[in-house]
């Protein structure tokens, strides 16, 4: 079956971890731009706050309480989400926590517990998601993470856990997919990101942490977010340090190894003292907000170019083949009287390869303005 995914201005579109974060901006953006948006988050207060908001500024939204590592807590809300507006038409696993400390300090009753979240949420919001979209189709998306192809010291868990978010939804799209199942699934990969994951991250060092630069705004990754939404893909990237990051891990990983070892401990810390009163590993702590503390430390991306073209493959085609054919039509123009011994060599060996490379562009943009 085809799959075939609905404007988002005529969809439903529930979000795990909604209370903050990226969870809270793509609610937001979404209900500005018409959908309606059932909001899960442990922290009931919060997610009261979000859905008044999102009402006074003309939006529709609902708010269910729920501990994603809870399958039944889960599904119940899913379904109250559902009742509320008749329908789910793309369900987004966000919900995410994170504890900061090197591996052998960290206790593994927390690391169990950033696991129920990071991985487990994942999986339990899958498959009620597929369960739900089988026979309406719709969007599943999965928030992973720059850390889920490559890791960093002092967060050695939470990349474990995203890196297992990655595999489970490769793996999980594939069955759907063999299945003939209308859902697009999609894993996000955020690089760093203002939100209050840090504030809420459980700290073994005495240091406040704080995420190494470049740090991106919530919103960049609510743009990639929306967009699987309406438009099956496979992965998005969110920033160009994320991509960067995947593939310098891909083809140098042992010099990413030692260029992580030698920067990034020291990258994430401060000179301030830890403040442990908004850790929210076990339980949901502090008011919403969508934005972190980052901006204290870094100068926050609020755009990102890379991210334009990666949701615009077909501008960048058409880029690429406009610049193709004026360098063909240079080289394939009659010689003047006057060339020159290079141009002329050049000119005549270029012929053929540039010549094709003129005609596929030709093609890709008659298709484009069709």
């Amino acid at each position: 079956m085809a799959i075939k995914l609905k404007p988002l201005h005529k969809q439903v579109m529930l979000i795990t971890g909604a209370s903050s974060g990226i969870g809270l901006t793509t609610a937001r953006l979404a209900a500005e731009q018409g959908a309606k948006v059932i909001l899960v988050s442990r922290n009931q207060g919060a997610l009261d706050q979000a859905v008044r908001e999102i009402q006074e500024a003309g939006g529709e939204a609902f708010a269910a309480t729920a501990d994603v590592a809870n399958l039944d807590q889960l599904r119940r809300a899913a379904e109250a989400g559902r009742t509320h507006f008749g329908t789910i038409d793309t369900w987004v696993n966000n919900a995410g926590v994170s504890v900061i400390g090197k591996i052998d300090q960290v206790s593994v009753e927390d690391d169990r517990r950033l696991f129920e979240t990071n991985f487990w949420g994942v999986v339990n919001g899958s498959r009620i998601a597929a369960e739900m979209l089988k026979d309406t189709g719709g969007a599943l998306i999965n928030v992973g993470s720059e850390l889920s192809e490559v890791s960093i010291p002092l967060q050695g868990m939470y990349s474990a856990s995203k890196h297992a978010v990655l595999g489970f939804t490769d793996a999980f799209r594939m069955e759907l997919e063999a299945d003939k199942m209308p859902i697009s699934v999609t894993t996000i990969k955020p690089a760093g990101m203002d939100t209050p994951y840090m504030r809420h991250a459980k700290n073994y060092t005495d240091k406040e942490p704080t995420l190494p630069a470049p740090v991106y705004a919530p919103e960049l990754a609510a743009q990639q977010i929306l967009h699987a939404a309406t438009t099956p893909v496979r992965d998005l990237y969110v920033g160009g340090a994320a991509r960067l990051m995947s593939a310098l891990g891909r083809h140098f990983p042992e010099w990413m190894d030692w260029f992580m070892e030698k920067t990034m401990i020291g990258q994430q810390q401060t000179d301030r003292p830890a403040d442990r009163s908004n850790e929210g590993l076990g339980e949901s702590r502090g008011g919403h907000s969508e934005r972190g503390d980052a901006s204290r430390d870094h100068n926050v991306r609020e755009t990102s170019t890379y991210n334009f073209f990666s949701r615009n493959a077909t501008l960048v085609t058409v880029a690429a083949g406009v610049v193709s054919a004026i360098v063909a039509y240079l080289v394939l123009k009659p010689a003047a009287d006057d060339e020159s011994p290079t141009k002329r060599y050049l000119r005549e060996n270029l012929r053929d390869p540039l010549g094709r490379v003129a005609d596929t562009a030709r093609s890709r943009i008659e298709e484009y303005l069709r």
